[in-house]
């Protein structure tokens, strides 16, 4: 069974409909989600309903804040929530049209597990908040040692940086480029991030997502009009920074 993991949509609809249509060229079975759908983009109602059909939608920190309170966001995080949640409470649009995307919201746990695979948003260990950064392997090995520590199955899958790559215990990241764009599972065990579809950080502007099989994991960049996004931004009040830093992948 071929699966792709996507995380990190931020209601951007263009990076989401390209990533979309990529999967469905690649002979993909299911999808799985590892949370973020909303927050900070133009189009939180529209990639909500798209990803409704997903087999897994997971508890990102952006549909934990719009549900509760935006916890250690900054203010133009928090604007962006603030907006959010007004966008699906619109009453220019149907009751049951917004009640159908709060009950999915509602419906989004926070971890998944099946055979040897663990997914969260954030960590193994806090799945919803935690942060794993790339300098984490310098700067605090204990940390990943920690985090190695809390999950039992042999590869973890996580979003939340909009980074793509792979941790070892060891403590090591190595990037999609230095693996060759594929990494082989079973030789020891990993957490992967699987990188962002509607904002990566990674310098690359292109939308990011992996494929699973049985045997490795590939990671997938994918085109989509950026400038479209950023013309989307602008009809709305959204900051303008979260626009302009598509262009970058920053």
């Amino acid at each position: 069974m071929r699966t792709a993991i996507i995380s990190d949509i931020h209601a951007n609809l263009p990076a989401l409909e390209a990533v979309l249509e990529d999967i469905e060229k690649r002979g993909v079975d299911r999808i799985l989600c590892l949370g973020d759908v909303i927050g900070y983009g133009p189009e939180p109602r529209e990639c909500l309903e798209k990803c409704a059909a997903f087999d897994v939608n997971l508890l990102g920190n952006h549909e934990e804040a719009v549900l509760f309170d935006p916890v250690g966001f900054n203010p133009r995080a928090k604007a962006a929530v603030e907006w959010t949640k007004q966008q699906l409470m619109n009453t220019d649009c149907p009751r049951e049209e917004n009640a159908a995307l709060w009950k999915i919201l509602d419906s989004m746990e926070k971890t998944y597990e099946e055979q040897d695979i663990f997914l969260a948003h954030g960590t193994p260990r806090d799945p919803v908040r935690e942060y794993l950064f790339v300098q984490d392997c310098e700067d605090d090995p204990t940390k990943i040692e920690e985090l190695f520590a809390s999950f039992s199955a042999a590869t973890a899958f996580v979003g939340h940086t909009h980074i793509a790559g792979v941790f070892t215990a060891s403590p090591r990241f190595q990037t999609p480029a230095e693996l060759g764009g594929r990494y082989p599972l079973g030789k020891e065990r990993a957490i992967i991030n699987v990188g962002s579809v509607g904002q990566p950080r990674d310098g690359d502007p292109r939308s990011s997502y992996v494929i699973l099989d049985d045997s490795e994991v590939e990671f997938c960049r994918v085109d989509y009009s950026v400038e479209e996004t950023v013309r989307r931004f602008r009809r709305t009040p959204l900051p303008e920074n979260l626009a302009l830093r598509l262009v970058e992948g920053r």
